[in-house]
């Protein structure tokens, strides 16, 4: 008696159908090309939850360069300072601060622009 893999395979393409719910024509309906296309779909998903983690650091950069530039001192020169304050803020709330409250981002460029000057000091 031949043995099938019905059920266990009518399982598999209905769960690729599913996946493939709201694509347009064919991709939807049709298991060969709703594969193709859920496929496409995840790989894309895998590579742009990467790429929005650099886009979002871009975006963090260039809040804290406008913050900090309007205070008369450049990115560059703001983390240096921060970091020779030994100050742990990471950008994602450094762009937060310079978007919303001025008065608390200001007070964190002085810190950059204090620590600078000792590090100048000892050298």
């Amino acid at each position: 008696m031949r043995v099938t893999n019905a059920p266990a395979s009518r399982k598999r393409r209905t769960r690729m159908l599913q996946a493939a719910k709201g694509f347009r024509m064919r991709r939807s309906k049709l298991y060969r090309y709703a594969s193709d296309a859920v496929d496409h779909g995840r790989q894309y998903a895998f590579r742009d939850r990467r790429a929005k983690k650099r886009t979002f650091r871009y975006l963090w950069q260039v809040r804290i360069n406008a913050g900090v530039r309007a205070l008369g001192m450049t990115y560059s020169r703001f983390i240096e300072g921060l970091k020779a304050a030994k100050v742990e803020v990471d950008r994602k709330i450094l762009s937060d601060l310079a978007a919303t409250d001025a008065a608390a981002f200001s007070q964190l460029v002085k810190v950059a622009q204090d620590a600078l000057k000792a590090k100048a000091a000892k050298a």
